[in-house]
């Protein structure tokens, strides 16, 4: 049976703003329905802040409605103007159907699309968007839009205040391009509900508005709300930026270690947007975290989840343990050539010739100290560690005994610099 969406998300902390909440509630109770979410095809990656509409559509689809992913094939060729202070940059067809193909295999993880009547929806507005007769769209659609409705917003407003500034007839249309998605969708998919971030609260009344007057229909609307950090920061970067989706941008290894690196202040929250545990079983979590939070078992749970249902559980495992190793949690003698291969990828990693090999040179070489000089007096002070040993003779030798599997051989330099050897290559 249906249950009813928005009280079940509100309790997690997704929503930020409903339309008609209530009505909405009691209709979902009652019947399965169908809510979409557009995406914008600007770049061919999703990234972790879209993870939270992303996981608002799959718990759509947990509790028994259906779901439609709306790839904006079409809207991305004008691109969302919301909350931006210039012009955005046009990008050409190519581009933008190369980044819908690419972000289409990214909403196929998190959604169900042969689960019988609520299967999910994979859909692009490029193919209705991309027949409307341009007459016929003024008169259908733009007549429903007063001018004070489209400028009474305040990117507009502050931009069409600033003489440095446009904002241009193109970029005022894309509210009624999103418009025209939700009562199409509405007609063509009966699809009564838009979801999104909170800046898209005006694009989405803009369409409950639309299908009201064109269609004499109900939607409604919901929005996110905006993810901060502890520290106030936007949530889903790290120090390289954002964290994204595409492991060629964002390796699974960083992916994973972005969920550990959580502030304590945050993980519940987390746990209850990015995980589909329970609020009774998120609550036990964050009891046994507290009691033990130098172990970042809450963190590593979800670090672990999120990784698996976005790059799949053996490469999610791999970059668990790749973690476990650098931080001491497991000894690197016991990793395997393909664990070694993720931390190759990750930290510091030289070729040198094949053993035996002085271990000076092969500090220098490794990169973890600028001369032998220097090895030697890290090794006097205790500071140098071969394959997780404390050295103490600075005349040893790397030999093939000491090989890890693949021909590695890992250096630590202190208690963070970890590096790695590479016999032979």
């Amino acid at each position: 049976m249906p249950q009813n969406f928005y009280e079940i998300m509100s309790k997690r902390g997704f929503v930020e703003w409903c339309s008609h909440a209530e009505e909405l509630g009691k209709k979902m109770e009652k019947e399965i329905v169908t809510g979409y979410v557009g995406f914008d095809p600007s770049a061919d990656s999703l990234h972790v802040g879209n993870m939270v509409p992303i996981m608002g559509l799959a718990w759509l689809q947990k509790l028994g409605h259906r779901p439609i992913a709306l790839a904006g094939g079409g809207t991305g060729l004008i691109g969302d103007p919301s909350g931006k202070i210039k012009e955005r940059q046009l990008l050409s067809r190519d581009k933008v159907e190369y980044n819908v193909e690419r972000i289409k295999r990214q909403l196929s993880l998190f959604l169900d699309f042969n689960c019988g009547e609520n299967s999910a929806v994979l859909a692009d507005n490029y193919d209705w968007l991309s027949k409307i007769n341009f007459i016929e769209f003024l008169r259908d659609t733009g007549k429903y839009f007063p001018v004070s409705f489209l400028i009474n917003r305040e990117y507009v407003r502050n931009r069409i205040d600033d003489p440095e500034k446009t904002i241009t007839f193109t970029e005022l249309s894309y509210i009624l391009m999103q418009a025209h998605d939700f009562d199409h969708m509405y007609n063509a998919l009966d699809c009564s509900l838009q979801m999104g971030g909170n800046d898209q609260q005006v694009n989405i009344i803009g369409g409950i508005d639309l299908i009201r007057k064109r269609s004499g229909g109900q939607g409604y609307g919901i929005t996110f709300s905006l993810l901060l950090s502890a520290g106030g920061q936007k949530f889903g970067k790290s120090e390289e930026g954002a964290v994204y989706l595409d492991p060629e941008k964002t390796s699974p290894y960083k992916f994973y270690q972005f969920w550990i690196n959580t502030d304590d202040r945050d993980i519940e929250r987390l746990h209850k947007i990015y995980s589909f545990a329970s609020l009774e079983e998120i609550d036990s979590l964050i009891k046994n975290h507290e009691a033990h939070p130098e172990l970042r078992g809450a963190q590593k749970i979800l670090a672990l989840e999120t990784t698996a249902r976005v790059h799949g559980e053996d490469i999610a495992r791999r970059a668990r343990d790749a973690s476990m190793v650098l931080f001491g949690e497991r000894d690197v003698r016991s990793a395997s050539s393909e664990l070694l291969d993720t931390l190759a990828a990750e930290i510091p990693t030289s070729d040198v010739a094949a053993p035996p090999i002085p271990l000076l040179d092969g500090l220098v070489a490794s990169g973890g100290v600028s001369s032998k000089g220097e090895a030697r007096r890290k090794i006097k002070e205790g500071g140098i560690y071969l394959n997780g040993e404390r050295q103490s003779d600075d005349g040893r030798k790397i030999t093939s005994d000491d090989l890890l599997p693949g021909g590695y051989a890992q250096l630590r330099v202190g208690k963070r610099d970890f590096r790695l050897l590479r016999f032979g290559r």
